[in-house]
């Protein structure tokens, strides 16, 4: 008879929860000001992107084929460079210490620690592997379609992006189970209301630095609400 292992899992939103910024939106800044795109209409668009995400009303794959159309153009070899120089220069000093120390801690635990993030993969592996030292296998982001030759332009499956976490992550579930692993307890933190279906899924709800519909819902249904912003940090 097969042994199972029963642990606990905690989830980590990336944008405005493990780093005071918004990767995505970065990314298209990065660009512009790299003169890598034509900047007053990609800036223009990549801020409509953004407003529509804090709406909580963005279409996430057209906004997410709007980033693949830039990577579609260019070689691998070339992306991994910028993206190399986008990390050390826009995201390693956004990192906040105490996202780091809340994943340090679920590990001292023995926990498993997952970074679930609605940003397209090519940036979110990036991050939470190398800044965050997170196992790719741990890492959950929407799938952007790529060959040996390069990105297509399109998105591959659905968006992971609210509802969406939760289809992605059952499924990564699904394969630790079939490895002889069952979570007993979960928890979740994210800033947004975008990720109000994470937080009601997880057991254990963290509403890091959040908007103010989530704060406002943490508040009702008694969640911790955490600071983990550079200028708390430095108070």
């Amino acid at each position: 008879m097969s042994t199972v292992l029963h642990k606990e899992l905690a989830l980590f939103d990336l944008d405005n929860t493990l780093i005071d910024t918004d990767s995505d939106y970065m990314w298209g800044e990065f660009l512009v000001k790299h003169h890598l795109v034509e900047e007053a209409l990609y800036r223009a668009k990549n801020r409509e992107f953004y407003e529509h995400y804090i709406a909580g009303t963005l279409d996430a794959v057209v906004y997410n084929e709007f980033v693949a159309g830039f990577l579609k153009q260019h070689t691998l070899a070339q992306l991994h460079e910028w993206r190399e120089q986008y990390l050390q220069d826009e995201i390693a000093p956004k990192v906040r210490p105490k996202a780091v120390n809340a994943i340090q801690s679920h590990l001292q635990a023995g926990h498993d620690v997952v970074v679930i993030s609605a940003t397209n993969a090519f940036v979110v592996k990036a991050i939470a592997n190398k800044l965050f030292l997170v196992a790719e296998d741990n890492i959950l982001a929407t799938e952007l379609e790529v060959t040996e030759q390069g990105y297509t332009g399109k998105v591959a499956g659905q968006p992971n992006f609210k509802e969406g976490k939760i289809i992605h992550l059952k499924n990564w579930i699904a394969q630790k189970n079939a490895q002889g692993i069952t979570y007993t307890k979960t928890y979740a933190y994210s800033d947004s209301k975008n990720d109000l279906p994470l937080l009601e899924w997880a057991d254990v709800a963290i509403a890091v630095c959040p908007d103010d519909t989530l704060h406002a819902h943490a508040l009702a249904h008694h969640w911790a609400v955490e600071d983990w912003s550079m200028k708390a940090q430095a108070e």
